[in-house]
């Protein structure tokens, strides 16, 4: 089996050594070649690369969508299946072994994936975080979708049409969508499949560079994709927290408007126990008043967000050339 391998990176060029070497490492003595697309002018220099990869550095005035970017290295890049590795992304052999083999026996299979686990660094620092990123479990199960790390059947994805290059997020979600409509099957083999390097989060800053980077606003781009067209259902019960959010203080808005034009505080003090019983389930939950806290202000700039993609004129993308580095 001749395999493919894609890895996009934006502005996680500091990753990028450690992922190379376990793709070399995990791919040894297999037929594949790899194609590292530079979705982004680079601010720390490329490792040196096997000759098994091309280097893909598109003159583009903004950077590449992450759909973008993967259809460009699936275009370049052979193989009957494709790995699409973020560059954050550090992959288990075992589990390369493990997909390989499942394709292998059952080619009719349009994806695989498995359980990635969340590594923070920092100040020289290397520090764990879930254990679980995307909640797939240690057992062998089928999935509705794969996000970061993902193996997918050439003529699989072929036949769904790819990733969604107008998307600036949720183009993982979308494409598992059209695979399930298609009959396809997505599936977790319950392994841990690799390691997913970052800055620590959740963070204030993550929440600003996801904004000035418009990832926030994949949510509304999507929803406005889908408008009138099945799954828009689907996709709009997957905001629900950020909707929700929305709604919250849309109406915290309205009582201080009636406090200011009846003169009665009463609605408006009443409204605020909401938002402070939110931030109180969700630190018991987390066992941090300063996570409750951030979970509370993500889901509000998820929705913002959500608004601003669902109603920005398509085409008008945001500036991420200004993003800090991850």
């Amino acid at each position: 089996m001749k395999l493919g391998v894609v890895v996009p990176c934006y502005r996680q060029e500091r990753f990028l050594p450690r992922t190379l070497a376990a793709i070399e490492k995990a791919l040894a003595n297999r037929d594949w070649e790899g194609a590292l697309v530079l979705a982004a002018p680079v601010h720390d220099r490329v490792p040196a690369l096997s000759p098994r990869w091309k280097v893909i550095s598109p003159p583009v005035l903004r950077p590449l969508t992450p759909g973008a970017a993967r259809m460009l290295g699936f275009a370049a890049c052979g193989g009957d299946w494709v790995l699409f590795a973020d560059a954050d992304v550090e992959i288990d052999a075992a589990w390369t072994a493990a997909a390989i083999e499942a394709a292998t026996r059952e080619p009719a299979l349009a994806g695989l994936g498995g359980r990635l686990e969340e590594w923070f660094t920092a100040r020289g620092r290397e520090d764990p975080g879930a254990r679980d990123m995307y909640q797939v479990g240690d057992r062998e199960c089928a999935v509705d979708y794969l996000a970061t790390l993902a193996f997918y059947r050439r003529d699989a994805l072929v036949k769904a049409g790819g990733y969604e290059a107008r998307l600036n997020s949720e183009e993982d979600f979308e494409l598992g969508m059209r695979l399930l409509a298609l009959g396809l099957e997505l599936r977790s083999l319950g392994l841990r499949a690799a390691r997913h390097w970052s800055a620590p989060r959740p963070s204030l800053g993550e929440l600003l560079r996801r904004w000035r980077t418009g990832l926030l606003f994949g949510q509304g781009q999507v929803l406005r994709l889908y408008l009138g067209r099945s799954g828009f259902g689907t996709l709009l019960a997957r905001q629900r927290l950020y909707l929700a959010a929305l709604a919250m203080w849309g109406l915290g808005a309205a009582t201080l408007a009636a406090w200011r034009l009846r003169g009665d505080a009463r609605p408006f003090l009443l409204w605020l126990v909401i938002p402070l019983a939110v931030v109180g389930v969700m630190s018991a939950r987390k066992d941090s008043l300063r996570l409750g806290a951030l979970a509370v202000l993500t889901w509000t700039l998820q929705g913002m967000g959500l608004v601003v993609g669902l109603f920005r004129v398509p085409g008008r993308a945001p500036d991420r050339a200004r993003e800090a580095r991850c």
